[in-house]
């Protein structure tokens, strides 16, 4: 009897504190338009801010905060995007310039990297020989969906190469909410 209820009670934590921190849910049905602790149907978002530290994007429309997404970002760890390769989430204030269906990431909102300062710091570090032979500044950074999910654990580890990844259903709903060159908001 003791055993069987410390099961229970562990399946209890489990679900109420692991399951919505790896952004699994227990099925909650959408209705009118709206997901699950999503945005409402149109509903229209004009900026972003990316906390990469905290791997959280918020979503703005003018000064109110419509939601919160748990995010991965690049694995080459801490610190602004330097060049094609470095595997970092640049840092910095951008525009969403575009948006494409992405066979490979479900939903992809390209973000306008570089900017003017990362063109100049990019070419202060190649001066410096501080940038790889043959490497360029980079420019495919954006905020998409994940290949098959992770299983929900998309935002447990960072794997992108720079990127800002969100679970595909988030991609779809950051798809269809975020206006055209909407601000993005990138700190460390």
């Amino acid at each position: 009897m003791r055993e069987s209820s410390r099961f229970v009670t562990a399946a209890a934590l489990f679900v109420l504190v692991c399951v919505p921190a790896l952004g699994l849910s227990c099925g909650a049905a959408a209705n009118e338009g709206t997901h699950p602790n999503g945005l409402t149907q149109g509903v229209r978002v004009d900026r972003l801010v990316l906390y990469k530290g905290a791997h959280r994007l918020e979503a703005y429309a003018g000064d109110t905060l419509l939601r919160t997404y748990a995010v991965a970002i690049g694995v080459g760890g801490a610190g602004d995007k330097q060049y094609e390769g470095d595997n970092r989430t640049p840092e910095g204030t951008y525009r969403i310039d575009s948006r494409h269906r992405s066979r490979e990431f479900h939903r992809f909102l390209h973000v306008s990297y570089p900017n003017r300062d990362d063109r100049r710091r990019y070419r202060a570090a190649r001066q410096a020989g501080e940038v790889p032979e043959g490497r360029g500044i980079g420019s495919a950074i954006g905020i998409h969906g994940t290949p098959t999910d992770f299983f929900g654990l998309r935002s447990a580890f960072d794997w992108t190469a720079g990127c800002i990844a969100v679970s595909n259903d988030e991609a779809e709903e950051l798809f269809r909410a975020v206006r055209d060159d909407a601000v993005i908001e990138i700190h460390p």
